[in-house]
């Protein structure tokens, strides 16, 4: 089977869509794989598939094998160089008084993980290997829509779980669609009747703060114990933003639905993750995040023109001169530019959590 080569699965669920499960997934597999371990993300949202868009994988193409298919590299096991300087940290008389420090910023729990000072100086980390697999990767373009069935969708999953040849992984995390549907059953039983003892780990949840969400979740984490799937705990997603300018934070969802549940429930609260717009500067920009400077539009600006795109008859059209932000993404590994993201702090916490509780459900102390 494909999966022999997997020492633990963690299902990635959420009652509801839109409460950023896929960018928690992600998140997941990058702290794991900065943690030393080898990670795997199978992604079988067959209608909204993002995994390949958050990695960079957009154009990467499925390698047909004897016996099944290979799923992509994302990075190699390496070592990784230490975290480059901010330019912040080299002149910070050149900034504003208004804006908050990167040290300020990491004491209002918005600013890049480091020991002391503004920067990693240690040497640079041993990082596991990621592969991912994606529907999305095998459709012909972006924009096309999967019009199937049930039994067409339960079947490509277990082609999915049953024809993917993986490496040597530590953690093979699954993406799901929002919801329990069709894809949810035929993957808890597939997986039930097919995996070693304790090679199924158990499933995170993730939510939002809002009590719509938390109605949804709650439906989420029944299904599981109905279906024999452990809950390893719940993720709170959008968990309040701070201000990059200010360093003010602000609740805009709510604040500790998700930690309430949790306890009503009686399992692991994991953490909270905030808003961070440096997140969709790395994963859609392609940039390093950068702490204590806002970009902000001058009055009289029109969207796209600061991006370098004008708006024609045809439509919006590259300018002259300036650059799209294909080329404006910076060389080198997700994962390494990954660490400068203030998200890497909360997500260290998650996952450490997440791993001492999967090591302990292994090894029968839970």
């Amino acid at each position: 089977m494909s999966l022999d080569n997997v020492k633990h699965i963690v299902l990635v669920l959420s009652g509801k869509g839109g409460v950023g499960k896929s960018s928690i997934t992600t998140q997941l597999a990058l702290s794991l794989s900065l943690a030393g371990h080898s990670v795997g993300i199978l992604d079988i949202d067959l209608t909204g598939p993002s995994i390949p868009r958050l990695l960079g994988l957009e154009n990467a193409k499925i390698t047909q094998a004897p016996g099944g298919w290979l799923p992509c590299e994302v990075h190699s096991s390496q070592t990784l160089p230490p975290i480059p300087t901010s330019p912040l940290s080299q002149a910070p008389n050149e900034v504003s008084d208004s804006v908050p420090s990167t040290n300020e910023a990491k004491v209002n729990g918005h600013g890049p993980p480091a020991p002391d000072g503004d920067v990693q100086t240690e040497e640079g980390d041993k990082i596991g290997s990621l592969h991912a697999i994606s529907l999305a990767l095998l459709l012909p373009s972006r924009s096309s829509a999967i019009v199937w069935r049930g039994p067409k969708k339960t079947a490509m999953v277990r082609q999915f779980l049953t024809d993917v040849l993986w490496p040597p992984t530590d953690y093979l995390l699954i993406d799901t669609p929002p919801g329990t549907s069709d894809e949810h059953i035929s993957l808890a039983e597939t997986l039930q009747s097919r995996c070693l003892p304790n090679q199924l780990a158990g499933a995170a949840i993730v939510t939002t703060p809002q009590a719509v969400a938390i109605s949804d979740v709650r439906k989420e984490v029944n299904f599981c114990r109905k279906v024999g799937v452990e809950v390893l705990g719940v993720v709170e997603n959008m968990s309040g933003y701070v201000c990059e300018c200010c360093g003010e934070r602000a609740n805009l969802f709510g604040k500790g639905g998700g930690k309430v549940m949790a306890e009503n429930f009686e399992v692991p609260f994991l953490g909270g993750v905030p808003v961070d717009r440096q997140w969709g500067v790395l994963v859609e920009e392609g940039r390093r995040p950068s702490y204590g400077a806002v970009e902000n539009r001058g009055e009289g600006e029109e969207e796209g023109k600061d991006r370098g795109w004008d708006e024609s008859e045809e439509g919006w059209e590259k300018t002259d001169g300036l650059e799209s932000d294909e080329e404006r993404k910076e060389e080198g590994l997700l994962v390494d530019r990954y660490r400068s993201c203030s998200l890497y702090g909360c997500f260290q916490s998650i996952t450490k959590q997440l791993v001492g509780i999967v090591e302990g459900r292994s090894n029968g102390a839970v």
